[in-house]
This record gives C-alpha cells, structure tokens and sequence, in this order.
C-alpha cells in the first residue's frame, strides 16, 4: 500500500511539472525582420512602420540592419531560424540567391513574408507572399505623366535603382514600355544611383558634364532620394530643376513633397512604404494556416506640384 501511494505522488508531482512547463511557456509572437538598410526616406518609413506595428501587436521584433548587403540578410535569415523565431518579414535587396536559406526555414516550419520586393526561386512555397507595389504599373504611370507634360517629347536621363533589384528591374520595364509608345521620347541616359541621394547626385553630375549633357530635358528616377540628389547637381549646373529640366520619381516621401511645393521636382509616384499592418497580418494568418495570395499589392497614387501643396501637411513619412 505505501509503494502503490508512493508511485501514485510521484505520479501525480510529475504531471503537474509536466503542466506547469507547457503552461508557463512565453506565448508572445516573436518575428525576426530583415531590412536592406537606411539607404532612403522610404526605407526609414517602412522599417519605422514594421517596428511600431509589432510594438502595437505585442509581438517581440528581433531587427536586423543589413546595410545594404545581401550577405548579412542571409546571416541575418540563419540567425533567425537558429534562435527558432515564429517567422521572419524579409525586405530582399536583389531577386536572387535566397533559395537555400529559405528552403531551412521553411524546413523548420517557419514562414516568410516578403515586403516591398520579391525573389525568384524555382519553388514558391519557399515564401507565403509578398506585400509590395505594382513596380511595372509604378514605371507607366511615370511615364504616362511625363509624356503629357511634355507633349511626348523629351530627352530623358533615367536614374536606376539597385541592380537585380525587382523595384529597379521593373520600374525600368514599365516606363519603357510606355514611352515605347512616343517616338518623340528617348532615354538618352542611364545609370544607377543604387536608391541613395549621394549616388542620384554623383551620376546627375556625369550626365550632365559628359557627351549629350546639354540635350537632357527630363530625369526619370527610380526613387525620390535619387531624384532629390539629382535636383543638387542640375542647380550646381546652373539650371533650374522642375523648368530647364522635368523630374520625376518613385516614393511619394516627405521631401519629395517639399521638393515639389518648391517647384524643383514635378512629380512622384507613391509607393506607400507603410506597410507593418499588412506585413503582421500576413504572418498571423500564416501560423493560423490560412490560405493567402501570392502577391498582395499596394495601391499607388500620383502626386505632382499642383495638389502638393495641399497635402503635404497630411503626409505620415
């Protein structure tokens, strides 16, 4: 009778420390976030977006800054899936060279949302979605704008964004596919400025100064922060950007804004970087197990000088 009470205690102590372990497990969400870097105003917003939408969820963000590496996105991602995160926001900077590290993810079960770029691997359930703007769409609404204001003719130096980025790729193969349609229209230039103001300025200044500088009499850029160091050179030029030279650009930034009201740039597409909300959406229907789209586009809006005035004070990046 002691021995049969003896084991029925033991017993019974162990199911409750068998209890209290599954029990007092911590059930907070925990994401890591892979970020490119800070290179732009936009980049800043969307990294601001993502933290303070996992604040807002309580869910514990583990960040990383990348800057602007695709090497340290990667140790980043095995970093993740070691320390076991529920799952991981990727922001890529080019489209490829992911597959491995993604194929462990999802290896250990943990899903990846992409935000604001996408990749390419042969196998697509290596992601859940991606969250991103329509970058063709973005490039022929550019183009659309810019063919009006200038009666479909124009020389046009085109800034490019990072190479093998999916933003700079197509961004660039929608706005030639529009001005395809205005034989009057010509990129006569183009070169990277790799997103970043300094780059946009450094490569405006060669334009300007090589063979044809004097013909250019539109720049299209990939993003605002490029347009935003081209507007520099062309004044340091001698020229007044937004009248001697047409500008228009991606983002829809608070500068860009301010650019505009000051009559230097004539035009920006926005691509809403606030993307946290759809980002932590996404991951909480992918541990619940719903069925998503692939792709989950943003809606764009176009901005130029005669509404910026009137809006700019509303802008929340």
């Amino acid at each position: 009778m002691t021995r049969l009470l003896t084991l029925a205690c033991a017993v019974f102590t162990m199911t409750l420390v068998g209890c209290s372990e599954s029990g007092s497990g911590d059930d907070t969400l925990t994401v890591g976030f892979s970020q490119v870097g800070a290179e732009s105003g936009w980049r800043t917003a969307e990294t601001e977006s993502i933290r303070s939408e996992a604040e807002a969820r309580g869910i514990e963000l583990k960040f990383s800054d990348a800057q602007d590496k695709q090497e340290n996105q990667i140790k980043a991602l095995n970093t993740f899936i070691a320390q076991g995160v529920d799952a991981i926001i990727l922001a890529p900077k080019v489209e490829t060279g992911w597959e491995p590290v993604l194929k462990k993810a999802k290896k250990r079960g943990i899903p990846v949302i992409l935000v604001d770029r996408g990749v390419e691997v042969e196998d697509e359930s290596l992601y859940v979605t991606l969250i991103a703007s329509d970058f063709i769409h973005e490039g022929e609404q550019a183009a659309k704008w810019l063919a009006e204001k200038t009666g479909g003719k124009a020389n046009i130096a085109e800034l490019q964004g990072t190479p093998a980025a999916s933003a700079a790729i197509e961004r660039k193969q929608g706005f030639e596919q529009e001005i395809a349609k205005h034989p009057g229209m010509k990129i006569i230039k183009s070169q990277t400025g790799d997103f970043t103001r300094s780059k946009g300025k450094e490569v405006m200044e060669a334009m300007l100064k090589g063979e044809g500088g004097d013909e250019i009499n539109a720049v299209y850029a990939h993003n605002d922060d490029m347009a935003l160091g081209a507007i520099q050179a062309i004044e340091e030029a001698g020229k007044k950007p937004g009248e001697d030279i047409i500008i228009v650009s991606i983002d829809g930034v608070r500068g860009a804004f301010e650019a505009m009201v000051a009559g230097k740039l004539n035009c920006t597409i926005e691509c809403n970087p606030l993307l946290g909300p759809m980002a932590f959406d996404a991951v909480e229907k992918a541990l619940a197990g719903e069925e998503q789209p692939k792709r989950i586009v943003v809606e764009t809006t176009i901005y130029d000088q005669s509404i910026a005035a009137d809006v700019i004070d509303s802008r929340k990046y």
